[in-house]
């Protein structure tokens, strides 16, 4: 058997240190994400009418259904872009770990 998790995936500035990154991450815990993972990235985008390329901290979060609309209101009034990248999916994933996520 399986079950779904929410996935929120959004990207912080790469010059941010890790204690930040971690303090961050502690935030989106306490609004009811079940698990935070960070990792460095590049990213190349367009702002501007330019091509941009930075160091970015990507940041995805696993809950569940209804701790999504609050994540995402925390991440909006935090995040320290003008527009934050704020995707998220459904995921498929092992019934222990849906039922985990869905618990905590």
């Amino acid at each position: 058997m399986t079950g779904q998790v929410t996935v929120i995936q959004t990207t912080l500035p790469g010059t941010w240190i890790e204690a930040e990154v971690g303090a961050f991450a502690q935030l989106i815990l306490e609004a009811g994400g079940s698990c935070v993972q960070h990792a460095p990235i590049r990213s190349t985008y367009q702002w501007d009418g330019k091509i941009e390329s930075d160091e970015e901290w990507r940041i995805q979060i696993k809950t569940n259904a209804s701790s999504f609309e609050t994540i995402v209101k925390v991440l909006k009034q935090n995040h320290p872009y003008e527009v934050p990248q704020i995707i998220h999916w459904l995921a498929e994933a092992t019934e222990e770990y849906a039922n985990w996520i869905e618990s905590s």
